[in-house]
């Protein structure tokens, strides 16, 4: 038999955890209203408003992409600006969806350390952007938590961007693919680094961190909740079968399914990254590790099976290196092994 991949590519190649395929058959049982009048999907609110400690309004749907196209539809019309980092998942890795849903808005991308805004950086790029009728219009911010390399927001950090935008009448979104894992190692509150720092509109993702298929757009405003149900309907996002996305995310939210994976996969990571040492490009704050390999690092990794993407162009020698919650540890102890062997860059 071959040996199993090494594979270190992506959360995405993870198994659903037990707790949700438990949920999932629990919920598969007689018949049930349709398109979110369910018991379960009805709980969904409730739910998420203790978790997050204060009232919402969630909307379930099946793609981190689907959330945060329809979550910036609904803040920004055809003629806005959406400011976010330039290496922003909605840049860089949803084929457009964010201009086609909002039917022509554009993306304003500005730098940041470790992919992150400043709100200093996101004050000056307001500050020179032209009140003209002939230029878009600023509406949104979106920020990635954790960001695009694995690094948390703070709250205050958070804070202080959404005070800028909010002075400018802009609204702020948050992608939350990882937002589990940035959670876990800050230690804090789900709403310190949410609606308490002034996130309006939040994508929350589960996929990543154990679900089947399962993410939801939750607004801390319902008054910004607007058309948001009439976009969901009209992209195919309104799911027929909502009960099945409603109780794996009651069953992520449960005896703190969704902090058990993310430190686990937290913490495998910290790992890589100590075995990484110098080769580091950033703080290991999630389940994902950037470093600098070279390219014959690369090819050394790969040629004992390892799986891994690279982050860039090939020859820039950065690689980007994701654990997964059910990752096997003896995979990661092997990493550790073959990192700490490979020559100095």
């Amino acid at each position: 038999m071959p040996n199993p991949p090494l594979r270190f590519m992506s959360d995405n190649t993870a198994s659903a955890c037990p707790q949700m395929l438990a949920a999932l058959a629990a919920a598969n049982h007689g018949l049930a209203v349709a398109y979110g009048d369910d018991p379960w999907t009805r709980r969904l609110d409730e739910a998420l408003g203790t978790f997050f400690g204060t009232p919402v309004r969630a909307f379930a749907v099946a793609t981190g992409t689907a959330a945060n196209a329809l979550a910036l539809a609904t803040l920004t019309p055809p003629y806005g600006a959406i400011y976010a980092h330039h290496e922003a998942h909605i840049a860089c890795d949803e084929c457009g969806a964010p201009g086609f849903f909002t039917a022509g808005a554009q993306l304003q991308l500005l730098e940041g350390t470790h992919a992150k805004l400043s709100a200093e950086a996101l004050a000056a790029a307001l500050e020179g952007h032209p009140g003209s009728v002939h230029t878009v219009q600023p509406a949104a911010v979106s920020i990635s938590q954790a960001s695009e390399l694995g690094v948390a927001y703070r709250p205050e950090e958070i804070t202080a961007l959404c005070a800028v935008a909010h002075a400018r009448g802009l609204k702020v979104h948050m992608d939350g693919a990882r937002f589990a894992n940035a959670v876990s190692f800050l230690g804090c509150h789900p709403a310190d680094v949410t609606w308490r720092a002034g996130i309006d509109v939040l994508s929350f993702g589960a996929t990543k961190n154990g679900a089947l298929a399962a993410e939801a757009v939750i607004f801390f405003d319902p008054a910004l909740v607007r058309d948001f149900e009439l976009r969901r309907k009209r992209a195919g996002h309104l799911i027929s079968k909502s009960r099945f996305i409603a109780a794996q995310l009651l069953a992520y939210l449960h005896e703190d399914l969704w902090r058990h994976n993310a430190e686990r996969a937290n913490g495998l990571a910290r790992r890589i990254g100590m075995a990484a040492g110098s080769r580091l490009i950033a703080p290991v704050e999630a389940n994902e590790v950037f470093v600098n390999l070279g390219v014959p690092g690369k090819h050394a990794l790969r040629a004992a099976g390892f799986e891994f993407y690279d982050w860039g162009a090939e020859q820039t020698g950065v690689a980007r290196l994701v654990v997964s919650w059910d990752q096997d540890e003896t995979h990661v102890a092997q990493l550790c092994s073959a990192l700490a062997q490979l020559p100095a860059g």
